[in-house]
């Protein structure tokens, strides 16, 4: 490791824009995605802010630790679909409750009333063709100015980053997963 002198002089202009609902994507093969959507949520609910989370993949009836603690918070989480495509039974269902899920999402993005909506694992019913790409571009672009909007999932197509303001990409550099160490309880769910 090599030690750093620490700046002595902010390293940055403060910008002089106007502030704005700011788009903004977590993808990438790395850990920490949603984790990291969740937190600006918390944040976001600590400023009194109204926050709405919707996760694409996530049934209904999910009591995973986010849904736990955002109950406490008094946070919306919302479960729309039906789990991962290899646990579906019925893969043509699983596109309708994305689809019907969308809607959902679409009308709290568009509404106005939430400062903040998180779409979670977004980019998978993107990906496998169950949402139309065209139709939350031009939500995203329509939404009220002062929405934001937070994206999550691998593999987020080309024309969702092109439009985002804020875009990171979580990189895997080790998983524990990969070594042979089950998901746990308060890490993975």
């Amino acid at each position: 490791m090599q030690i750093e002198t620490p700046p002595s002089t902010k390293p940055y202009e403060k910008p002089e824009g106007e502030r704005r609902g700011i788009v903004i994507v977590n993808t990438g093969d790395g850990k920490g995605k949603s984790t990291a959507a969740f937190g600006l949520a918390l944040r976001a609910h600590g400023r009194g802010k109204r926050v709405k989370v919707y996760q694409f993949m996530k049934v209904p009836t999910a009591r995973f630790g986010e849904h736990r603690m955002f109950e406490q918070f008094g946070i919306p989480i919302e479960g729309l679909g039906d789990g991962f495509s290899w646990k579906s039974q019925d893969l043509e269902r699983s596109g309708q409750l994305a689809r019907e899920g969308w809607e959902k999402a679409k009308a709290a993005i568009l509404s106005g009333a939430y400062f903040m909506v998180t779409l979670d694992e977004i980019t998978y019913p993107l990906i496998y063709g169950w949402l139309p790409l065209d139709d939350v571009l031009a939500t995203l672009r329509a939404r009220p100015r002062e929405v934001h909007v937070v994206l999550t999932g691998r593999r987020c197509p080309p024309e969702l980053i092109e439009l985002a303001d804020t875009v990171t990409e979580m990189t895997l550099i080790k998983h524990a997963f990969k070594a042979g160490i089950p998901a746990q309880r308060g890490i993975e769910d």
